[in-house]
């Protein structure tokens, strides 16, 4: 069963699947919005302290993390947000976390297991930590023969 911590915030949901063990942790001030046939697998956390945007039809695998915050300062620095905005269609494979201030374009894939901290363009396949640029959905296929 999906959990949802509200601590006075938004959430914005379409017709969307959440599976068990989803949480959802939204601050005070905060909006979380997922689109219309988006699906959160298992164990997906998203932490929202600002503004989280998922778009449609995006396939969220399990154990994925999304987080807009650090959660709290180091040192004597202030705590910062930056909005996470996932445009329709992406797809974010198992355990990959994606970090604040970060866009993942329409139609993007993120591979298993990568660290998200900077922005995906629409199309394009990402992986590793950080991640990196693997190829473009728009190329042909590159066969070895």
């Amino acid at each position: 069963m999906p959990t949802i911590v509200n601590k006075g915030g938004k959430l914005l949901a379409g017709n969307c699947q959440f599976y068990s063990g989803v949480r959802m942790e939204i601050g005070p001030k905060a909006t979380l919005s997922i689109g219309n046939g988006t699906y959160l697998n298992r164990n997906t956390l998203i932490v929202c302290e600002d503004l989280v945007e998922i778009g449609e039809n995006c396939k969220i695998a399990w154990d994925v993390n999304i987080m807009d915050s650090d959660l709290h300062p180091i040192d004597e620095t202030p705590i910062v947000n930056k909005p996470v905005r996932i445009e329709d269609n992406v797809w974010i494979g198992c355990r990959s976390i994606i970090l604040k201030g970060v866009t993942i374009g329409k139609g993007a894939v993120v591979a298993a297991g990568s660290v998200v901290t900077k922005n995906i363009p629409p199309r394009t396949v990402w992986g590793g930590s950080p991640a990196k640029f693997i190829t473009n959905l728009d190329e042909p296929a590159r066969v070895s023969v």
